[in-house]
Protein backbone atom coordinates (compact mmCIF):
# COMPACT_ATOMS: atom_id res chain seq x y z
CA UNK A 1 0.00 0.00 0.00
CA UNK A 2 1.58 3.45 -0.98
CA UNK A 3 1.87 6.31 1.95
CA UNK A 4 -1.01 8.26 0.35
CA UNK A 5 -3.28 5.52 0.50
CA UNK A 6 -2.09 4.60 4.31
CA UNK A 7 -2.90 7.88 4.67
CA UNK A 8 -6.01 8.34 3.51
CA UNK A 9 -6.79 5.10 5.18
CA UNK A 10 -5.75 6.81 8.40
CA UNK A 11 -7.42 9.96 8.09
CA UNK A 12 -11.24 8.25 7.42
CA UNK A 13 -10.47 5.71 10.19
CA UNK A 14 -10.07 9.08 12.78
CA UNK A 15 -13.14 10.30 11.30
CA UNK A 16 -15.33 7.38 11.48
CA UNK A 17 -14.57 7.15 14.97
CA UNK A 18 -15.03 11.12 15.51
CA UNK A 19 -18.39 10.45 14.12
CA UNK A 20 -19.20 7.61 16.64
CA UNK A 21 -17.97 9.42 19.82
CA UNK A 22 -19.45 12.31 18.60
CA UNK A 23 -22.52 10.50 18.61
CA UNK A 24 -22.42 9.01 21.74
CA UNK A 25 -21.55 12.16 23.47
CA UNK A 26 -24.91 13.46 21.87
CA UNK A 27 -23.14 16.74 20.73
CA UNK A 28 -23.45 19.29 18.30
CA UNK A 29 -23.67 16.67 15.25
CA UNK A 30 -27.08 14.96 16.73
CA UNK A 31 -28.34 19.10 17.01
CA UNK A 32 -27.69 19.01 13.44
CA UNK A 33 -29.55 15.38 12.77
CA UNK A 34 -32.58 17.23 14.88
CA UNK A 35 -32.27 20.41 13.02
CA UNK A 36 -32.72 18.93 9.57
CA UNK A 37 -35.10 16.13 10.68
CA UNK A 38 -37.26 18.38 11.90
CA UNK A 39 -36.72 20.68 8.81
CA UNK A 40 -38.38 17.87 6.75
CA UNK A 41 -36.66 18.35 3.54
CA UNK A 42 -39.47 16.17 1.60
CA UNK A 43 -41.87 18.34 2.32
CA UNK A 44 -39.52 21.45 1.12
CA UNK A 45 -38.97 20.29 -2.42
CA UNK A 46 -41.70 17.61 -3.11
CA UNK A 47 -41.32 17.65 -6.78
CA UNK A 48 -37.97 15.47 -7.15
CA UNK A 49 -39.16 12.91 -4.37
CA UNK A 50 -40.06 10.65 -6.93
CA UNK A 51 -36.99 11.07 -9.01
CA UNK A 52 -35.20 10.80 -5.68
CA UNK A 53 -37.12 7.61 -4.19
CA UNK A 54 -36.07 5.87 -7.55
CA UNK A 55 -32.23 7.53 -7.11
CA UNK A 56 -31.54 5.90 -3.81
CA UNK A 57 -32.10 2.14 -5.43
CA UNK A 58 -28.19 2.91 -6.73
CA UNK A 59 -27.26 2.01 -3.04
CA UNK A 60 -29.51 -0.92 -2.12
CA UNK A 61 -27.35 -3.94 -1.76
CA UNK A 62 -29.32 -6.27 -3.73
CA UNK A 63 -29.80 -4.70 -7.18
CA UNK A 64 -26.37 -2.79 -7.19
CA UNK A 65 -24.42 -6.01 -6.51
CA UNK A 66 -26.52 -7.82 -9.12
CA UNK A 67 -25.68 -4.78 -11.92
CA UNK A 68 -22.22 -4.69 -10.54
CA UNK A 69 -20.98 -8.20 -10.54
CA UNK A 70 -22.35 -9.22 -14.32
CA UNK A 71 -19.85 -6.08 -15.35
CA UNK A 72 -17.29 -7.68 -13.54
CA UNK A 73 -18.35 -11.51 -14.71
CA UNK A 74 -17.91 -10.36 -17.89
CA UNK A 75 -14.52 -8.56 -17.66
CA UNK A 76 -13.62 -11.89 -15.50
CA UNK A 77 -14.52 -13.83 -18.79
CA UNK A 78 -12.45 -11.43 -20.97
CA UNK A 79 -9.38 -10.98 -18.73
CA UNK A 80 -9.28 -15.20 -17.85
CA UNK A 81 -9.21 -14.06 -14.33
CA UNK A 82 -11.51 -14.52 -11.26
CA UNK A 83 -9.98 -11.75 -9.42
CA UNK A 84 -12.43 -9.26 -10.23
CA UNK A 85 -15.42 -10.71 -8.89
CA UNK A 86 -13.20 -12.24 -5.69
CA UNK A 87 -12.42 -8.10 -4.94
CA UNK A 88 -16.11 -7.44 -5.22
CA UNK A 89 -17.23 -10.33 -2.76
CA UNK A 90 -14.47 -9.57 -0.49
CA UNK A 91 -15.63 -5.91 -0.53
CA UNK A 92 -18.94 -6.74 0.24
CA UNK A 93 -18.21 -9.31 2.51
CA UNK A 94 -16.05 -6.78 4.94
CA UNK A 95 -18.89 -4.67 4.29
CA UNK A 96 -21.99 -6.60 5.54
CA UNK A 97 -19.51 -7.42 8.38
CA UNK A 98 -18.37 -4.33 9.59
CA UNK A 99 -21.26 -2.13 9.23
CA UNK A 100 -23.64 -4.65 10.40
CA UNK A 101 -21.89 -5.14 13.57
CA UNK A 102 -21.93 -1.48 14.27
CA UNK A 103 -25.58 -1.25 13.54
CA UNK A 104 -26.86 -3.81 15.90
CA UNK A 105 -24.37 -2.97 18.59
CA UNK A 106 -25.35 0.90 18.70
CA UNK A 107 -29.09 -0.03 17.90
CA UNK A 108 -29.88 3.88 16.58
CA UNK A 109 -33.45 4.29 16.12
CA UNK A 110 -34.11 6.73 12.37
CA UNK A 111 -35.83 9.77 12.59
CA UNK A 112 -39.42 8.29 11.49
CA UNK A 113 -39.32 6.15 14.66
CA UNK A 114 -37.52 8.16 17.14
CA UNK A 115 -39.26 8.95 20.44
CA UNK A 116 -36.82 12.07 22.03
CA UNK A 117 -36.08 15.19 20.58
CA UNK A 118 -32.56 15.66 20.95
CA UNK A 119 -31.64 12.36 21.76
CA UNK A 120 -28.95 10.40 19.59
CA UNK A 121 -31.77 7.20 19.66
CA UNK A 122 -29.22 4.75 21.09
CA UNK A 123 -29.43 1.26 22.32
CA UNK A 124 -33.68 1.11 20.96
CA UNK A 125 -33.36 -1.61 18.83
CA UNK A 126 -32.69 0.43 15.26
CA UNK A 127 -30.33 -0.47 12.82
CA UNK A 128 -29.90 2.52 10.69
CA UNK A 129 -26.49 4.14 12.09
CA UNK A 130 -24.59 4.35 9.73
CA UNK A 131 -26.07 4.27 6.50
CA UNK A 132 -26.31 1.02 4.83
CA UNK A 133 -27.30 2.62 1.68
CA UNK A 134 -24.47 5.10 1.46
CA UNK A 135 -21.73 2.61 3.09
CA UNK A 136 -22.81 0.36 -0.11
CA UNK A 137 -22.96 3.01 -2.77
CA UNK A 138 -19.41 3.68 -2.01
CA UNK A 139 -18.47 -0.03 -1.89
CA UNK A 140 -20.33 -1.20 -5.46
CA UNK A 141 -19.47 1.71 -7.55
CA UNK A 142 -16.45 2.22 -6.18
CA UNK A 143 -14.78 -0.80 -6.82
CA UNK A 144 -15.38 -0.49 -10.42
CA UNK A 145 -12.64 2.47 -9.98
CA UNK A 146 -10.49 0.48 -7.68
CA UNK A 147 -10.48 -2.42 -10.64
CA UNK A 148 -9.82 -0.05 -13.81
CA UNK A 149 -7.04 -0.72 -15.64
CA UNK A 150 -5.76 2.49 -16.67
CA UNK A 151 -5.66 5.62 -15.56
CA UNK A 152 -8.03 7.51 -17.54
CA UNK A 153 -10.72 5.02 -16.71
CA UNK A 154 -9.93 5.36 -13.16
CA UNK A 155 -10.67 8.48 -12.98
CA UNK A 156 -13.59 8.98 -15.02
CA UNK A 157 -14.81 5.74 -12.52
CA UNK A 158 -13.78 7.45 -9.29
CA UNK A 159 -16.33 10.87 -10.35
CA UNK A 160 -19.49 8.61 -11.71
CA UNK A 161 -18.64 6.38 -7.86
CA UNK A 162 -18.65 9.65 -6.09
CA UNK A 163 -21.63 10.81 -7.77
CA UNK A 164 -23.38 7.59 -6.91
CA UNK A 165 -22.52 7.49 -3.37
CA UNK A 166 -23.16 11.15 -2.30
CA UNK A 167 -26.31 11.63 -4.13
CA UNK A 168 -27.26 8.25 -2.03
CA UNK A 169 -26.49 9.48 0.88
CA UNK A 170 -27.78 12.79 0.74
CA UNK A 171 -31.17 10.81 -0.81
CA UNK A 172 -31.40 9.22 2.33
CA UNK A 173 -31.72 12.67 4.21
CA UNK A 174 -33.71 14.29 2.21
CA UNK A 175 -36.37 10.98 2.42
CA UNK A 176 -35.75 11.31 5.99
CA UNK A 177 -34.71 7.32 6.62
CA UNK A 178 -31.58 8.50 8.44
CA UNK A 179 -29.28 10.82 10.01
CA UNK A 180 -27.09 13.63 8.96
CA UNK A 181 -24.70 11.35 11.04
CA UNK A 182 -25.89 8.19 9.68
CA UNK A 183 -24.67 9.40 6.30
CA UNK A 184 -21.44 10.75 6.96
CA UNK A 185 -20.43 7.83 8.84
CA UNK A 186 -22.01 5.46 5.96
CA UNK A 187 -18.93 7.25 3.47
CA UNK A 188 -16.41 7.00 6.04
CA UNK A 189 -17.15 3.02 6.19
CA UNK A 190 -17.51 2.86 2.57
CA UNK A 191 -14.19 4.33 1.92
CA UNK A 192 -12.18 2.72 4.28
CA UNK A 193 -13.27 -0.85 3.28
CA UNK A 194 -11.93 0.08 -0.51
CA UNK A 195 -8.96 2.00 0.76
CA UNK A 196 -7.91 -1.43 3.19
CA UNK A 197 -8.68 -3.57 -0.03
CA UNK A 198 -5.16 -3.87 -1.32
CA UNK A 199 -4.39 -5.67 2.41
CA UNK A 200 -6.78 -8.40 1.08
CA UNK A 201 -5.12 -9.11 -2.33
CA UNK A 202 -3.50 -11.90 -1.04
CA UNK A 203 -5.98 -13.61 0.41
CA UNK A 204 -7.80 -13.16 -3.18
CA UNK A 205 -5.18 -14.75 -4.54
CA UNK A 206 -4.90 -17.72 -2.91
CA UNK A 207 -8.53 -18.09 -3.14
CA UNK A 208 -8.17 -17.55 -6.68
CA UNK A 209 -5.58 -20.46 -6.34
CA UNK A 210 -7.69 -22.86 -5.03
CA UNK A 211 -10.66 -22.28 -7.16
CA UNK A 212 -7.79 -23.21 -10.29
CA UNK A 213 -6.79 -26.29 -8.45
CA UNK A 214 -10.05 -27.68 -7.61
CA UNK A 215 -11.34 -27.56 -10.98
CA UNK A 216 -8.01 -28.88 -12.08
CA UNK A 217 -8.96 -31.62 -10.26
CA UNK A 218 -12.37 -32.04 -11.28
CA UNK A 219 -11.19 -32.07 -14.90
CA UNK A 220 -8.71 -34.30 -14.35
CA UNK A 221 -11.09 -36.88 -12.44
CA UNK A 222 -13.51 -36.49 -15.22
CA UNK A 223 -11.12 -37.44 -17.55
CA UNK A 224 -10.28 -40.62 -16.15
CA UNK A 225 -14.18 -41.52 -16.20
CA UNK A 226 -14.40 -41.03 -20.00
CA UNK A 227 -15.66 -44.77 -21.77
CA UNK A 228 -12.43 -46.46 -23.25
CA UNK A 229 -12.36 -46.85 -27.52
CA UNK A 230 -14.06 -49.98 -28.85
CA UNK A 231 -11.88 -52.77 -29.40
CA UNK A 232 -12.04 -55.73 -30.86
CA UNK A 233 -12.62 -59.43 -28.92
CA UNK A 234 -8.42 -59.98 -29.69
CA UNK A 235 -8.26 -57.07 -27.49
CA UNK A 236 -7.16 -55.04 -30.14
CA UNK A 237 -8.62 -51.54 -31.22
CA UNK A 238 -10.96 -51.17 -34.27
CA UNK A 239 -9.68 -49.12 -36.96
CA UNK A 240 -11.76 -47.43 -38.94
CA UNK A 241 -9.72 -48.86 -42.19
CA UNK A 242 -10.62 -52.20 -41.03
CA UNK A 243 -14.20 -51.91 -42.14
CA UNK A 244 -15.93 -54.96 -44.20
CA UNK A 245 -17.10 -52.92 -47.22
CA UNK A 246 -17.21 -54.00 -50.86
CA UNK A 247 -18.76 -57.49 -52.93
CA UNK A 248 -18.01 -60.49 -51.18
CA UNK A 249 -15.67 -62.98 -52.70
CA UNK A 250 -16.97 -66.18 -54.05
CA UNK A 251 -16.63 -69.36 -51.66
CA UNK A 252 -13.72 -71.40 -51.88
CA UNK A 253 -13.44 -75.16 -51.94
CA UNK A 254 -11.22 -76.25 -48.83
CA UNK A 255 -10.95 -79.60 -50.80
CA UNK A 256 -12.98 -81.59 -48.09
CA UNK A 257 -15.94 -81.41 -50.80
CA UNK A 258 -17.28 -78.26 -48.05
CA UNK A 259 -17.34 -74.73 -49.17
CA UNK A 260 -16.21 -72.04 -46.84
CA UNK A 261 -18.48 -69.28 -46.22
CA UNK A 262 -18.94 -65.83 -48.50
CA UNK A 263 -17.01 -63.23 -46.92
CA UNK A 264 -17.05 -59.99 -47.43
CA UNK A 265 -13.67 -58.53 -48.42
CA UNK A 266 -11.83 -55.41 -45.83
CA UNK A 267 -11.01 -52.48 -47.76
CA UNK A 268 -7.55 -52.65 -47.15
CA UNK A 269 -7.60 -56.18 -48.53
CA UNK A 270 -9.33 -54.71 -51.32
CA UNK A 271 -7.11 -52.04 -52.51
CA UNK A 272 -4.00 -54.30 -51.48
CA UNK A 273 -1.59 -55.08 -54.08
CA UNK A 274 -0.70 -58.75 -54.86
CA UNK A 275 2.27 -60.81 -52.90
CA UNK A 276 4.80 -61.88 -55.49
CA UNK A 277 6.38 -65.22 -54.47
Amino acid sequence: MSRVRLGLFSVTVAFYLAIVVAVLGTTWLVQIDWQVMLFRPYKQWPAIHGFLDAFVVLGQRGPTAVLVAAWLGWRSWRQRTLRPLLALAFALLLLNVSVGAVKIGLGRLGPHYATEIGSAELLKGGDIFPSGHTANAVVTWGILAYLATTPLARRWLSVVGAVFALGVGATTVYLGTHWVSDVLLGWAAGLVILLGLPWCEPAILRVEAFIYALRERFTTAGSRLAPAPASSPTGQPVSARGKLVGPRVPAQDSGSGNRSAAMPRATDEAHAPASRY
